[in-house]
């Protein structure tokens, strides 16, 4: 894709939230009161799944949960965002909603602490080192600083019966997706869908790319079921998508 092409793609995309935006008044209260939009890129595949619970891992500031609770207001949601600003911001946006609950930390095989590199825009930040294929392609995501963060597996945080037999599964944590399914492989049986963004090249150092995290899956019972909002660089390589993945 081209890159003229690529910023036509991202105007019709954010032309898409407006009118989202617009027409939806949760989405229009997130926007006006918090300056949260929707992950509206999502709807498609969520209103594929009758699911009744969503772990939410790599929530930021709730654009994702905002959809989630759009189409199906009665689910369940444990989000995880370990950066202290959208945090607050996700915190701020599903105050006084009893099916909500956001653990401040990230999700790592190991308890303790690590280090987070921190982008310049701040759903961009991960667990591993950002590398320049991913300032290049997208300006303004660079390093521009490190926070330690709390971290832990997600069984520290959700027990098996706290989900029901419809969960989804959400990760979204940039480069980390194959460590944060180990952290919560004791609990995968539990889960119908997995919903991960996953890399094509290395945008972040050491990270596994989405063949390894499919054979992965495969070997736990997971089947991938198809592939969605791909992203391409500016020199038209594939860089992105979002795979779904079912429990067989």
């Amino acid at each position: 894709m081209r890159e003229g092409a690529l910023d036509l793609n991202l105007l019709i995309i954010r032309l898409r939230k407006l009118a989202a935006i617009a027409a939806r008044p949760l989405y229009r209260r997130a926007f006006l009161s918090h300056g949260v939009a929707p992950a509206i890129e999502h709807e498609t595949v969520l209103r594929q799944l009758d699911f009744d619970f969503v772990a939410d891992l790599g929530a930021n500031r709730g654009q994702f949960s905002l959809v989630c609770r759009r189409l199906r207001p009665a689910s369940g949601i444990v989000a995880f965002e370990p950066l202290p600003g959208p945090a607050k911001i996700y915190r701020a946006l599903f105050a006084g909603d009893p099916l909500v609950r956001l653990h401040e930390c990230a999700l790592a095989p190991a308890r303790g602490e690590m280090v987070m590199h921190i982008s310049g825009r701040d759903d961009s930040s991960s667990l591993l080192p950002i590398s320049d294929l991913q300032g290049r392609n997208f300006p303004g995501t660079e390093e521009v600083g490190t926070r330690r963060v709390m971290t832990g597996p997600l069984s520290d945080f959700v027990t098996t019966d706290q989900l029901p037999g419809q969960s989804l599964l959400k990760i979204d944590v940039q480069g980390f997706e194959l460590e944060v399914l180990k952290s919560a492989e004791s609990l995968l049986p539990r889960f119908r869908w997995i919903y991960a963004e996953c890399s094509f090249v290395s945008l972040y150092e050491g990270q596994a790319l989405a063949d390894e995290v499919v054979a992965w899956l495969k070997a736990q019972r997971f089947e991938l079921k198809g592939q969605f909002n791909p992203t391409h660089g500016r020199d038209g390589t594939f860089l992105q998508a979002d795979l779904l993945f079912t429990r067989i």
